[in-house]
């Protein structure tokens, strides 16, 4: 900053027209600078901003500042720690990082790791630990939340081990879990090591923007007077490279829109991505910097160490922040390989000017100069403002040098961050670079590091943390299990699932709304629930709940809206329960997965119901719902107008026929396609106490369709309550529904429905028992998922256990009594019936939705994708011929009398 006292010797607006006018303004700013501060200066510039707007006078835009540390010198804190101490703590964390990734592929196995990631953060994570992240503390659920970096991983097991936490073998056997004593996992993964890492980060985009709706949770947690989280803070270490997946900045307004203060990103900005510069021609420093606070964000930029202050001090006109700007990245990045005497020639030499004040440092010097995510001081400065509360999120962009320390080894090299591993002339370079005391005779070795216990070093480290609240990372699940209600509990809500008589249709989705509306006035765990919803509450019928509940805002509801007068008027409020995102799925996602693991982050049981189109479930936010089950969450997601044929009229994007298959892949996910509401109720009720009393760790979804149909009542047993082994069928994922006996029946089958299909199934029993003397039972298949897992883990103990008696899954004991093949339709691909068919005793023939979706009727589309009533008849007739039961000539004669078109198109290719 100038002072008062320094006269402008030249102007800095080329061929100015009065160069003495603008020294005066300049001049002025000096002084009130000087004698008043920059606030004040702050006040005045936006006063002059607003009448030159008002005089029409258009303003030259920008989102920028120059390219320099947003926080001076003369603003800098003192440093509260021992530099010398923590230079040395950090140097055995890199050379433990180093060292672990070295050795690990020196194996065979060559498992793969990453060294350079950390070895440009290191000062960043150092600084952060040392003096601001707070651990849990004594009721292990206090403390920040940290999104660390994936790809620095190595770094944090390093430290960790230095604590104490992890052993010398858990290093050995980096990227080797299941390596005896232990091992690691290759990135922050809760499911691989559910009592250290916290949050799943690395698949990229992810962490920040699970990062910005864990922020906006805590405030949900605290506004809502469940759990004070006031002083909770979230850390999101991020990657410059990550910053060009869509998720990474996609919710960043949300953060700034929302007051999210408790809320810090801190991007490590070493300029370079998997294979070459992030912006080799531009400057992703500048360009994030615009992005952040064009959303409202506080940015701080971090560009230049401590070695950089004396020149930019003396940049009275401004020339070395000009060609600060004028390089670009690649050149930048060209700096850190080419030696000193480049720098001066290339940098500097450009204006004779700059060239003459870089003259009294050296070469060496030059090469040496620190980038600002490498210096401990301007780091700290950085965060310590960060953490002061001031209404806006706040984003670090820290410059670094990629492969920091690594010399030719990869320091700001492009082939950096796939190196694995130092040679033995690179690890003695290493080793003397930051003092690591290793002879020279073991350095080759690569061993590991940790000063004595009663070293200045170890006092330390322990020390800094147990003022902190603890070590970190750390999770924590040992929570008290809820009291949930039970089945038994809702028999009146039961009744309201039930259609009253005609014209009382009802659609599974008006069923569960019904049921949410009664669970959330449930005394016992109505507060913990956290209905989610994407801006679709009233396609899905839950308006009733804006009153009811209201509609989470932080800053409460500042206008009257528009339906004021109506009984469902939308209503928001700061202890508003129901989250309504609006039009963002994996901002929805994210809200799930905070909620879904409140247990452990918080330890208070929060129960997310989120519903959505099932198409944009899956489908789009497949890696959330994966980030959801490696992070151990549970509740419940509810995939509304679900079906490729029961949701007429929207078409091909939006018509679901696989989202059931999709959610295969997810070992946590406990999948079901009810077809009546009362099924529906049975799950939720067992989800319930699976997740919140026996505190298991999945997630159960469940299809909601919007077809209207009669809604029976659940079989009752001989004791009028619910049939048990409905119940249980229900559950586990079939039960028999109803059985028809024909006259003169020859052959009987076994007909699987589910979902809205079912009642196609029920029509086609009939048809085939008056038309074709054919006997059946009908089952309802809730869950083809969960049948396939159970009798696959049968299967798997029957192969390792051949010599004992034979086990039988549950769909093999439901099936041991039966005639007959299986005839199985959904609303879902073939793929997912086909699952069973292994374990059918008389065989399957399975008919489903594969094939785009399209709009027209629900009775077309059925007929067009062949799971209609006469589709399940034909099947059964070809089924039957197939296994020498019934003439050809019976299924040729009833595709004609049902007017079945033969020549139709396959609708897997129509």
């Amino acid at each position: 900053m100038a002072s008062a006292d320094v006269k402008h010797s030249s102007s800095p607006i080329p061929n100015d027209v009065d160069p003495i006018e603008t020294n005066e303004w300049l001049e002025s700013l000096d002084y009130v600078l000087e004698s008043k501060g920059p606030e004040r200066a702050k006040e005045l510039l936006a006063a002059l901003e607003a009448a030159a707007v008002r005089n029409g006078v258009e303003l030259p835009f920008t989102a920028t500042t120059p390219y320099i540390n947003t926080i001076p010198r003369s603003d800098q804190p003192a440093y509260p720690g021992d530099r010398e101490l923590e230079r040395r703590i950090k140097s055995y964390v890199r050379w433990n990082a180093m060292a672990m990734v070295t050795r690990a592929n020196r194996d065979k196995a060559k498992p793969g790791g990453h060294i350079s990631t950390f070895a440009s953060s290191a000062t960043l994570y150092e600084v952060a630990l040392n003096h601001f992240i707070r651990g849990r503390g004594e009721d292990n659920f206090s403390g920040d939340q940290v999104y660390y970096q994936g790809h620095a991983a190595p770094g944090i097991y390093s430290r960790a081990f230095l604590e104490g936490r992890l052993t010398e073998q858990n290093l050995v056997n980096f990227r080797r879990e299941m390596g005896k004593g232990g091992g690691l996992s290759s990135y922050p993964h809760p499911w691989l090591m559910p009592g250290f890492w916290e949050f799943p980060t690395v698949s990229m985009g992810l962490a920040p923007i699970m990062a910005i709706y864990q922020a906006r949770f805590n405030e949900y947690l605290t506004d809502r007077g469940i759990k004070d989280c006031k002083d909770k803070r979230v850390w999101a270490f991020l990657g410059d490279g990550e910053c060009d997946e869509p998720e990474t900045l996609g919710a960043i307004t949300l953060a700034a829109r929302e007051c999210l203060d408790n809320l810090t990103f801190v991007i490590n900005c070493n300029l370079q991505r998997l294979d070459g510069p992030v912006r080799g021609n531009g400057k992703i420093i500048q360009e994030l910097e615009g992005t952040f606070r064009g959303a409202g964000w506080n940015v701080i930029k971090v560009v230049w160490g401590g070695d950089w202050d004396p020149l930019v001090e003396a940049d009275h006109n401004g020339l070395l922040a000009q060609r600060m700007m004028e390089v670009v990245d690649g050149e930048y990045q060209k700096y850190v390989v080419a030696g000193g005497q480049y720098i001066r020639e290339k940098f500097f030499g450009k204006y004779p000017e700059l060239l003459e004040r870089a003259k009294k440092l050296s070469d060496k010097k030059l090469e040496k100069m620190k980038r600002g995510g490498h210096d401990p001081e301007k780091v700290y400065a950085a965060y310590a403002k960060a953490c002061e509360r001031n209404g806006k999120p706040t984003v670090v962009i820290a410059k670094t040098i990629k492969g920091y320390g690594l010399g030719e080894a990869g320091e700001g090299r492009n082939i950096t961050h796939n190196n694995k591993e130092l040679n033995e002339k690179e690890l003695h370079e290493f080793r003397t670079r930051f003092g690591i005391p290793i002879s020279d005779e073991r350095v080759a070795e690569a061993p590991f590091y940790r000063p004595p216990e009663d070293s200045p070093e170890m006092k330390y480290l322990r020390e800094r943390r147990a003022a902190l609240g603890g070590p970190v990372p750390s999770r924590h699940a040992d929570v008290a299990p809820l009291e949930v209600p039970t089945l038994a509990e809702y028999g009146k809500t039961l009744e309201k699932l039930v259609s009253k008589g005609p014209g009382k249709e009802m659609s599974t989705t008006m069923g569960f709304v019904r049921l949410l509306t009664d669970l959330l006035r449930d005394k016992k765990i109505g507060k913990h629930i956290v209905p989610i919803v994407p801006d679709e509450s009233r396609t899905f019928g839950m308006e009733g709940l804006f009153r009811q509940v209201g509609i989470y805002a932080h800053m409460g509801q500042l206008y009257e809206p528009v339906d004021a007068d109506q009984i469902a008027y939308y209503k928001e409020a700061k202890d508003g329960q129901l989250l309504e995102e609006g039009i963002t799925e994996a901002g929805s996602m994210s809200s799930f997965n905070a909620a879904g693991t409140a247990y452990s982050s918080h330890g208070v049981q929060m129960i997310p119901m989120f519903i959505y189109y099932s198409m944009f479930g899956f489908q789009r936010i497949g890696d959330l719902i994966w980030a959801a089950a490696d992070m151990r969450a549970k509740g419940f997601l509810l995939g509304g107008t679900a079906g490729r044929t029961t949701l007429n009229g929207e078409g091909l994007q939006h018509q679901d026929g696989h989202s059931l298959v999709n959610a295969i892949a997810f070992p946590t996910v406990r999948a079901y396609d009810p077809a009546y509401s009362y099924e529906t109720a049975v799950i939720m009720f067992h989800g319930l106490h699976k997740m919140y009393v026996e505190n298991e760790t999945c997630i159960y979804y469940l299809m909601l369709e919007n077809e209207n149909v009669v809604m029976p009542e659940i079989p009752a047993g001989p004791d009028g309550a619910p049939d048990k082994a409905v119940v249980e069928g229900i559950i586990r994922g079939m039960y028999r529904l109803k059985s028809v006996e024909a006259n003169d029946a020859q052959q009987r089958v076994q007909l699987f429905g589910s979902g809205s299909i079912l009642h196609g199934v029920l029509d086609a029993q009939q048809i085939l028992a008056e038309k074709y003397a054919i006997s059946s039972d009908v089952w309802s298949v809730t869950s083809y998922n969960e049948l396939r897992r159970e009798a696959q883990e049968v299967e798997r103990w029957n192969m390792l256990n051949p010599t004992a008696p034979r086990k039988q899954s549950y769909f093999e004991q439901q099936l041991k009594d039966s005639e007959g093949p299986i005839i199985a339709a959904s609303d879902y691909l073939r793929c997912l019936s086909e699952q069973v068919a292994p374990w059918a005793p008389a065989g399957m023939f399975c008919l489903g939705t594969d094939g785009m979706g399209r709009s027209e009727s629900r009775e077309n589309l059925r007929r067009h994708f062949e799971v209609d009533a006469a589709s399940v008849v034909i099947a059964t007739l070809y089924k039957l011929s197939q296994d020498g039961k019934l003439d050809a000539k019976v299924v040729d004669q009833a595709i004609a009398d049902l007017g079945y078109d033969r020549e139709k198109k396959s609708p897997l290719y129509a």
